[in-house]
């Protein structure tokens, strides 16, 4: 295992993949092949580039990371009517393609759900799970969905109650400003979900990272954010109860995206879970700050598998 500390060169590749029914699938790899293999499932509308401190951490902990943009954003072709459980099909092709048996997985935001599929689905393959500031279930009892997040999210949500073209209508001119104004208009289309942790990350070459990536999701249009939304505000296809596959959750208690309301719910429903609320993160910090820490409890799970 390498030794922390040492400047570890990186290249992170694109690459399409073709999945059944003649869809593509748009990845970012970084990585040595043959690897033990992590998959990255990213947040709604987040890009699938990878943060370059994790892409460092990757490469000290010796594992190979293909982060999946879901069907509509970047290059992967659209899949109207999706669920949450739908992404499973998809990230098992991806490591079948890559040449491996089992993999573990981490979804950060709302590829939180995502990454939970993974762990009730994909049966002995998925061997651990990492959720980070992940969103809970719509209409679960005993969550509160909306409670405690910021004033965007509320009008996104509502937008996706009422249906597709609503929420089309709402998201369109929120993509041209979170594009076209660069990292300040990212910035501003976010302001009202960024707790004081987040605005303090967000600058230099954090936010150009975070509009680019953001741009490439977004750069076919907005079709993989609305129908991100609206999976999460339908049954996501499988039951918590299900998810065997141990769940590590980490949560940033500042967190205005992903209130903390929704790590301790989920917790409490997931079967095998070790949670780790973080009292001065909010939705960013986490992955962005301690990106070893969080990759360490899948390195560990696929140490195992040797």
């Amino acid at each position: 295992m390498p030794t922390y500390g040492i400047v570890v060169a990186m290249t992170m590749t694109r690459r399409l993949f073709s999945v059944a029914g003649g869809r593509s699938l748009d990845v970012f790899v970084v990585g040595e092949e043959g690897a033990p293999l992590v998959v990255n499932l990213p947040g709604t509308p987040e890009g699938h580039l990878l943060f370059s401190s994790v892409q460092e951490a990757a490469a000290l902990a010796g594992i190979r990371i293909v982060s999946l943009a879901r069907p509509g954003y970047a290059g992967s072709t659209r899949l109207p009517d999706r669920t949450v459980a739908d992404v499973v099909p998809d990230v098992l092709a991806l490591v079948d393609g890559l040449g491996a048996r089992r993999f573990a997985v981490v979804g950060h935001s709302g590829g939180g759900p995502h990454a939970l599929a993974c762990g009730a689905l994909a049966g002995d393959r998925c061997v651990a799970v990492t959720v980070v500031s992940g969103v809970g279930p719509w209409g679960a009892e005993g969550l509160d969905f909306l409670a405690g997040m910021g004033e965007a999210n509320e009008v996104e949500f509502a937008a996706a109650l009422k249906g597709e073209a609503p929420l089309r209508e709402l998201l369109l001119p929120w993509r041209e400003d979170m594009v076209s104004a660069g990292p300040d208009g990212t910035f501003e289309a976010l302001l009202s979900v960024l707790s004081p942790p987040d605005r303090e990350v967000f600058t230099g070459a954090v936010a150009q990272h975070l509009h680019e990536s953001t741009s490439l999701a977004l750069s076919g249009g907005v079709d993989g954010w609305i129908d991100d939304d609206l999976a999460f505000t339908h049954p996501w296809g499988f039951g918590l109860a299900n998810v065997r596959a141990p769940v590590f959750l980490w949560q940033g208690e500042q967190d205005l995206m992903v209130p903390p309301a929704h790590a301790r719910w989920l917790a409490d429903a997931l079967p095998t879970c070790k949670a780790r609320l973080l009292p001065d993160d909010g939705h960013l910090t986490v992955i962005l700050n301690r990106p070893h820490e969080v990759l360490a409890d899948l390195v560990a799970a696929l140490q195992n598998q040797d």
